[in-house]
């Protein structure tokens, strides 16, 4: 009898560590993917009956995950000039939050939108990037059963691969004030990686930010590394690459995890039978061991003064 009272107390904790909480969860990650990087979703290119599907799959997980909305709408249109023409093409921003003990905010980012249909063939964009979006969706569900100190922005942005318009369009339009934000944590291909790395890109820009990517340890599947973010890196210098580099231009902190480019990227193979199962669910815990850092240690964040 003591020993069942013993146990049932245990399993009464919440939560301090995150392996657990991925556990529980990687069902429901795994299926987030499957569904965004389905067929029927036609590779979710921006303006497309297939984009449309994928907004109201992530809608229904946010009313799902309980995020709460900006203007009574998770979604945020805007438009911007196509990149092979200069007619104005309309996309769709969604997103939520968790509100915090702080008005400071951390803003996850991981687009939802990919290349839609290429001579003939479907680019479903298991990894990129369905894989960032799951993560996102994860990691929301875990701050909302576990109230984080600061308030989390949950941003899907679209047409990245037009150019990162959709980050674009947020930060030029944004919900809160700039100023506001204290960091940027952008997930941008977490899926498909055979050598257990996930990349952390943004320490040559935001020095401070070691002291706890450092305190981020391995998983049993994935273990974090510091890298491609140097100018002299050139084509390695993931600076650029995806959304984040828009708060980067702005002075705004960021750190970017993904795995490095392989044989499926931008091709019709990014399928979800890609995904690496066993890797993925553990890279996206890193993410959120990093957040759980930074939401905790927010003092050790740079400031935006030092970036500019």
């Amino acid at each position: 009898m003591l020993k069942k009272l013993i146990i049932g107390a245990l399993l009464a904790l919440p939560l301090t560590g995150l392996a657990q909480q991925t556990m529980l969860e990687s069902g429901q990650l795994l299926k987030d993917v499957r569904v965004l990087a389905a067929d029927s979703m036609a590779g979710r290119r921006v303006g497309t009956e297939g984009s449309q599907m994928a907004q109201h799959y992530i809608i229904g997980r946010f009313q799902q995950i309980g995020l709460k909305t900006y203007g009574n709408t998770y979604k945020h249109p805007f438009t911007f000039k196509g990149r092979s023409s200069n007619e104005q093409q309309q996309g769709v921003n969604l997103l939520g939050y968790i509100p915090g003990k702080s008005d400071k905010v951390i803003v996850i980012t991981a687009h939802y939108d990919h290349e839609g249909i290429r001579r003939g063939e479907i680019l479903n964009g298991a990894d990129d990037n369905a894989s960032g979006v799951g993560a996102l969706l994860a990691i929301a569900t875990y701050f909302k059963q576990n109230p984080p100190k600061h308030t989390l922005l949950f941003l899907a942005p679209d047409a990245e691969e037009q150019g990162l318009q959709g980050a674009n369009a947020f930060l030029n339009n944004p919900p809160i004030p700039l100023d506001k934000i204290i960091l940027n944590v952008n997930m941008d291909m977490l899926g498909v990686n055979d050598k257990g790395e996930l990349y952390a890109s943004g320490i040559y820009h935001n020095p401070q930010l070691k002291t706890l990517a450092d305190q981020v340890k391995p998983r049993p599947n994935a273990r974090l590394l510091l890298g491609h973010d140097k100018p002299q890196e050139g084509p390695n210098d993931w600076t650029r690459q995806s959304d984040h580099y828009q708060f980067h231009k702005r002075g705004i902190p960021f750190l970017y995890f993904g795995v490095e480019d392989h044989p499926h990227y931008h091709k019709p193979t990014d399928d979800f039978e890609r995904i690496n199962q066993q890797f993925y669910p553990d890279a996206a815990a890193l993410v959120l061991d990093f957040i759980l850092l930074a939401d905790k240690h927010a003092g050790k964040l740079p400031s935006r003064a030092s970036k500019k």
